[in-house]
């Protein structure tokens, strides 16, 4: 298991990477955009978000470092725009920390699979701290 530090950025995410990349000298960055997960019916992607970061990540002297851009429309605030992201091949484990993290807290997305992981979610807790739980698959 790893805990990750996610930041999120307001549509200079790219900019932003490669910035970090070369600062720290590692390699160039995998960027996956909005535009490039499976189509939602429910919510259609707009076309300003279709090029923003969706995620990519950076090894930073052995530590993951993680980006996104936030989705248009929803709130950033600068100063809060950090996560920490668990990281583990083990789903019981996802699932007990989930609902330790959740008591006193807010959920934001229960736990569930998506188009990247057969296990995501993303809670608040108690103390205002957000917390990504994702089931490791090995890639990106």
């Amino acid at each position: 298991m790893s805990v990750d530090v996610y930041i999120n950025f307001n549509g200079n995410c790219r900019e932003a990477v490669v910035f970090y990349a070369q600062v720290f000298g590692t390699e160039t960055p995998q960027i996956m955009t909005f535009g490039e997960t499976p189509p939602n019916p429910e919510f259609p992607l707009p076309d300003e978000a279709k090029n923003l970061v969706m995620h990519t990540r950076l090894n930073i002297e052995g530590s993951n470092v993680m980006f996104s851009d936030v989705f248009p429309g929803m709130p950033f605030v600068e100063g809060n725009n950090i996560s920490l992201a668990v990281v583990t091949k083990n789903m019981d484990e996802i699932k007990s920390i989930f609902n330790k993290l959740k008591e006193g807290g807010t959920v934001v997305m229960e736990l569930q699979e998506t188009f990247w992981s057969k296990l995501y979610g993303q809670v608040t807790d108690k103390f205002g701290i957000i917390w990504q739980l994702n089931y490791d698959t090995g890639e990106m």
